[in-house]
């Protein structure tokens, strides 16, 4: 900056608060999803890779046990995730990692026909088809991936 020092509190932000206190008062979705990385999986293109997808599932939407037992869902189960613009088959794994209202899905999967046998073969939900358009970082202009509102649908 101008006088040398750096400034931890930009006028874009602080601007900005009043409507972030806007929206915390407002009403919150049932559930919210938000994206994950796995140790074996920080890029689609390790999907590829036979060695990295071997073992268990990792394209799992992770539910904490309090929203399971309302929903009526089992871990390993099947359940429909819905957001405004999608819906996609998941495999429910229930975990308590994460906050009670907070679904957990892994972006880089839902392979098809982009020449990439081992991660076609794999499968997986496509977390950018239940990504909403509209639903954007306000301040930025960037899409928004995290906080996505969506519904639960057991099978």
């Amino acid at each position: 900056t101008s006088d040398g020092r750096i400034d931890l509190a930009p006028d874009v932000f602080t601007n900005d608060l009043p409507r972030l206190k806007r929206k915390l008062s407002a009403e919150t979705p049932e559930l919210v999803m938000i994206g994950r990385r796995e140790q074996r999986s920080n890029n689609s293109w390790m999907h590829n890779v036979p060695r990295l997808t071997k073992g268990k599932l990792r394209c799992t939407l992770r539910v904490h046990p309090e929203d399971a037992r309302r929903l009526g869902l089992q871990d390993e189960g099947s359940a429909d995730l819905v957001s405004r613009v999608g819906r996609q088959r998941v495999t429910v794994e229930v975990s308590d990692e994460l906050m009670p209202g907070v679904v957990s899905l892994p972006h880089g999967y839902g392979h098809s026909g982009d020449g990439q046998v081992v991660a076609t073969a794999l499968g997986g939900v496509n977390a950018n088809a239940l990504t909403d358009p509209e639903f954007i970082d306000q301040l930025t202009g960037n899409a928004a991936f995290n906080g996505v509102p969506v519904e639960l649908r057991p099978l």
